[in-house]
């Protein structure tokens, strides 16, 4: 038995607290029903003046108790409102204003009505091996999406530190899928005796911009990000995608894809296939590169203003919220332009009246 010594006050744990002064107004709106019907005459009078004030006193009662429950209610819905921006903050960060001379925005839509995370993910990191940056696209919707997701998401966010090279950083990303798919079978076969049907996977597109502005890609199944560059858009690349994770295990070899370069002005959109699903009331898809094209014509081009201008359009197209997850992230080459040394090739990419450096060799700097 536990003594408490006298004059010490007790402590009493805030969950009682709480619980306590929840029902200290139904309680009281309790016992003036009780006492009403116990100690008013009218409350045993038969005549009709009498029968509509104690209808008039019910009424006041019930309502008082309604009123309290919707309170309670509204401050329940606030808390998990909180709860769930703390969870999206943690799971999808929003990404810095600019990393590593690159200008970013990003934006997440969850098709789930009243939820504020879903099956989308996506980072962005500056590490010593260049920026590198992720996204990807969880099969299916709901809390067993968004676990996955961060389980994929806190993998990269060491790897990509961690490896020297972006096969490092996949091989990481496969093993910490297959642990978790491994985790959650065995905790689903625990509480309901049924085999899951196993085909749980993640769609990951990693992306790696040099200082130079060199692009390099590994892509499992994910739509090829869109390179927006004078007044184009285009896919970044048409190469041949790998398995998503969770399906087959990759082969032994991960050679990064070649890209390109990112030149200073130039911006890359990746996305989920959220967005180019998305369909109108007559089935159509949404014209994501031709969208693209005209936000690509924006002066000044922003990574804020082509996601305004693939969201206003998109929200158009669908009359209403998407029917799926929906993500988009924007990076802007916003580094100085950096010359080539004199014995160097030239990239014959840049166009020649956007070329800040001399072709004279004897006018580079020593």
């Amino acid at each position: 038995m536990i003594r408490f010594k006298p004059g010490v006050p007790r402590w009493v744990p805030p969950r009682l607290l709480s619980r306590a002064s929840g029902l200290a107004v139904p309680t009281v709106w309790g016992a003036v029903a009780v006492a009403y019907r116990m100690t008013c005459p009218l409350a045993h009078d038969g005549t009709l003046g009498a029968r509509l004030v104690s209808s008039a006193v019910m009424c006041t009662v019930v309502t008082g108790l309604v009123m309290h429950v919707r309170r309670r209610l509204l401050r329940e819905l606030r808390r998990a409102r909180r709860i769930a921006d703390a969870a999206q903050s943690v799971l999808l960060r929003p990404p810095p204003p600019r990393v590593d001379g690159l200008a970013v925005a990003a934006v997440h839509l969850s098709a789930d009505r009243g939820a504020r995370i879903g099956g989308d993910l996506y980072d962005v990191i500056a590490t010593e091996h260049g920026v590198r940056a992720v996204i990807g696209d969880v099969r299916g919707h709901g809390l067993g999406a968004v676990r996955t997701g961060a389980a994929v998401l806190g993998s990269f966010r060491e790897a990509a530190h961690d490896e020297a090279d972006l096969a490092g950083v996949l091989r990481r990303l496969e093993r910490a899928m297959a642990r978790h798919l491994r985790e959650r079978s065995h905790a689903e076969s625990d509480l309901t005796g049924d085999v899951p049907d196993g085909e749980d996977f993640v769609t990951v597109l990693l992306l790696e911009i040099r200082p130079d502005g060199e692009i390099r890609a590994l892509n499992c199944g994910h739509p090829w990000p869109h390179l927006l560059t004078g007044a184009r858009a285009d896919p970044l690349s048409h190469a041949e995608p790998l398995p998503p994770l969770g399906l087959f295990p990759l082969p032994p070899e991960l050679p990064a894809v070649p890209c390109g370069h990112l030149l200073p002005g130039d911006a890359l959109v990746l996305h989920t296939d959220g967005v180019e699903e998305a369909r109108n009331a007559e089935g159509g898809f949404f014209p994501l590169r031709a969208v693209l094209a005209e936000a690509a014509r924006d002066h000044p081009l922003t990574p804020q203003s082509v996601r305004r201008t693939v969201l206003a359009a998109l929200l158009r197209h669908t009359t209403g919220p998407p029917k799926d997850d929906v993500a988009l992230l924007v990076l802007r080459n916003e580094r100085p332009p950096r010359c080539p040394s004199p014995g160097a090739a030239r990239d014959t990419v840049r166009p020649a009246a956007a070329d800040p450096c001399p072709t004279d060799p004897l006018q580079f700097p020593a």
